[in-house]
């Protein structure tokens, strides 16, 4: 179900989308909107889901994961109905492994979209030979390596 949200509520996502880390002080400094006005106003956007979550984004090379690719999965429709599985559990399988970033099932002639951060180029090798295309379902991959990315 969507949520109305009015230009105030927008203001506070657009500064928490750049900022997750301000306080409701820093936020409100930012809004000029009252403190109070954004701690209630945040504490209704968490109740209601539209924000489900505060993150932070890492720098990938600082912590050993300066090499990304895109994997485009397809998979062996045959063999997961013989195994009563669906798209659905090859995402959430490859979800498993911590060097998966995201896995998104997409239309097209590609069934699944995997992003996957590792050290090196060596590191990916092993990995996608000894775990991603081992996967049960998984019929073939095809690899974008990104060049430069933000």
């Amino acid at each position: 179900m969507e949520v109305d949200l009015d230009d105030k509520d927008k203001q506070i996502l657009e500064v928490l989308q750049e900022h997750a880390d301000y306080t409701t002080r820093q936020i409100a400094k930012k809004t000029l909107l009252p403190a109070t006005t954004i701690h209630n106003r945040i504490r209704k956007l968490k109740k209601d889901g539209v924000i489900k979550k505060f993150t932070l984004e890492l720098d990938n090379n600082k912590v050993g994961k300066g090499f990304s690719a895109y994997i485009l999965v397809s998979v062996d429709l045959q063999l997961l109905k013989q195994k009563k599985k669906t798209q659905y559990d090859v995402a959430k399988d490859l979800r498993k492994f911590a060097f998966v970033e995201r896995a998104d099932i997409v239309s097209g002639g590609t069934d699944i979209v995997a992003i996957v951060r590792v050290k090196d180029v060596e590191e990916f090798d092993s990995i996608l030979l000894k775990k991603l295309q081992l996967v049960e379902g998984i019929e073939k991959t095809q690899s974008l390596i990104v060049i430069h990315g933000e």
